[in-house]
């Protein structure tokens, strides 16, 4: 390497055609050279370099701009254009003879075929077994069958241009599969693979059930997820079946204690096919689609299936917090709320312009006090989780620690205020009406978008005609149908109150808001011998 004064050749380097890049001693030696660089060795390098009369400087004048006079008028907001209505597919059923339902929503010239098959199972059925135990076998379900293992499945997948994945929530259990057309026969024969033919190995079993319950670890040090894993307890009441953790991972002692047999049970008993109902969305016949999956489903037979008995939630509580302490927490969360009607036994059109006047949207209610106004929270709101039975009516704000109870005090108006001194108006039924309106149209572009739809409409037992009238049902909601949905579903006395938190930060002032009582409870849900409660009780002596 030729040396440049004191600087070590580094312009002739880059000037040559060898190459020196990724050479750990060539950067070694530029940096020792660099270091030993002088002023007098960076003048002789630009007279070498620099002196050869060989740059041109080229200089162009600045351009110049005119404008054109616009006939825009920028002092108000452009008009709307007339709104454009949207279209549901029209849908067709038929069942096979093993008992399983099929309802299809055909959409001719699209190249994909979206499926999900879906067992009236999901983490309900937990109260006849472990919690956790559906969740664990509905993830084990497709990591190998009798004659495929795990990596062969996903290799057939890749070859198809497709993909497999199963699920569950409170009430359902899904095997889904997106597809293309020219290859449906292909698919569907994989697919009732992993539905008939689950092996269910031992090594995948172990793999799983570990990150189950480093999932329940992860929750538990989580404030959302450390309220959603009690919530259900509390406003169900214990021996409900929905009373486990909402996220369906169990509790760490029931995971750790499960075995194998016990997922395979699960499958053996709800996974049947008149339990099912599969629903599809694509270009496809029902004739078709009937016959191939008669095919391909023949060795999958009908069985009988455990029935998860409900019974009416039993708290015996309300205003009454649930205190979860997380020592050093930047923040409290807040989640606060009651049951209400089980989905479809309301208008849920309305149901969802009343959360969305609430706190559904950017600009509803409460995040407009909490955020904007009040600066205390990134975002807050409010939604209603669907059920197949009664479901929850929540409201929530991740807060600054130091405005927790003030929070509280914040969300207690506002839900107050909705039911009786400020109700919905007019107005803003019109501004929620209008932004879903404007995005019907683009609401089912997509197989998936259908499919979720259709998914929605098994689950919850709505009429097939549920979509095809949605547009105009959403067009004509009246401010009277609002105001009715709203005094059904929210109920301010009834609220119960869960915040995740630092105690020591926030205990005095929560215990000044007149709470009917003060539960200490742990991210598992079991109450803690805490002096707040003894506080309480103590002040109702």
């Amino acid at each position: 390497m030729e040396r440049i004064g004191g600087f070590g050749g580094v312009s002739d380097i880059l000037a040559s055609n060898e190459t020196y890049f990724g050479d750990p001693a060539y950067y070694q030696t530029v940096l020792k050279y660099a270091e030993e660089a002088t002023p007098e060795d960076l003048k002789a390098t630009a007279q070498k370099w620099l002196t050869q009369g060989k740059h041109i400087l080229v200089a162009n004048p600045f351009p110049e701009y005119t404008t054109t006079e616009s006939t825009v008028d920028r002092s108000k907001l452009p008009e709307l254009g007339p709104t454009k209505s949207s279209k549901f597919p029209d849908l067709q059923r038929a069942t096979l003879s093993n008992g399983m339902n099929i309802l299809l929503a055909k959409r001719e010239g699209v190249p994909t075929i979206v499926m999900d098959l879906m067992f009236d199972a999901g983490y309900k059925t937990d109260i006849l077994a472990k919690p956790g135990t559906a969740s664990l076998a509905m993830s084990l379900l497709d990591e190998g069958t009798d004659n495929l293992n795990a990596l062969q499945i996903s290799e057939k997948l890749q070859m198809l241009g497709a993909d497999l994945y199963t699920s569950s929530d409170q009430d359902i259990s899904s095997v889904s599969m997106r597809t293309l057309k020219p290859s449906l026969d292909e698919s569907l024969d994989l697919f009732a693979e992993v539905i008939q033919n689950p092996a269910f190995p031992e090594n995948e079993f172990q793999r799983l059930k570990t990150e189950q319950l480093n999932s329940i670890k992860r929750e538990k040090s989580q404030p959302i997820g450390m309220a959603l894993r009690v919530i259900n307890k509390y406003l169900y009441g214990e021996g409900h079946p929905y009373s486990n953790p909402y996220t369906g991972t169990g509790y760490e002692n029931t995971v750790e204690s499960l075995i194998r047999d016990e997922v395979v049970n699960f499958y053996q008993s709800c996974l049947k096919p008149n339990n099912a109902t599969l629903v599809v969305t694509g270009d496809v016949e029902m004739d078709e689609l009937q016959s191939k999956l008669e095919k391909s489903l023949s060795n999958w037979k009908k069985g009988d299936v455990p029935q998860v008995s409900f019974k009416k939630p039993e708290t015996g509580t309300k205003n009454t917090l649930y205190l979860i302490d997380r020592p050093e927490s930047q923040q409290s969360v807040i989640i606060a709320g009651h049951l209400t009607e089980k989905y479809g036994a309301l208008s849920e059109i309305a149901v969802e312009q009343m959360v969305n006047i609430l706190g559904g949207e950017f600009t509803s209610r409460i995040n407009m006090n909490l955020r904007e106004d009040k600066h205390w929270a990134y975002g807050a709101g409010g939604f209603v989780m669907g059920a197949k039975q009664e479901r929850p009516f929540i409201v929530y704000a991740p807060v600054q620690t130091d405005k927790s109870a003030e929070s509280v005090t914040e969300l207690r108006k506002e839900l107050a205020d909705f039911v009786t001194s400020r109700p919905a108006t007019r107005e803003e039924l019109e501004k929620v009406k209008t932004n879903q309106i404007l995005g019907l149209p683009g609401q089912w572009e997509t197989n998936a978008a259908v499919n979720s739809s259709l998914r929605n409409l098994v689950k919850y037992n709505l009429p097939d005609n549920y979509y095809q009238e949605y547009d105009s049902n959403v067009r004509n909601l009246s401010l009277d149908e609002l105001h009715d949905v709203s005094n059904t579903v929210v109920k301010p006395e009834n609220v119960n109150w869960f915040i995740v938190g630092d105690k020591a930060k926030i205990e005095e002032n929560l215990n000044e808001i007149g709470f009917d009582q003060i539960i200490e409870i742990d991210a598992d849900g079991n109450r803690l011998s805490s002096s707040i409660e003894n506080q309480q009780v103590e002040l109702k002596d």
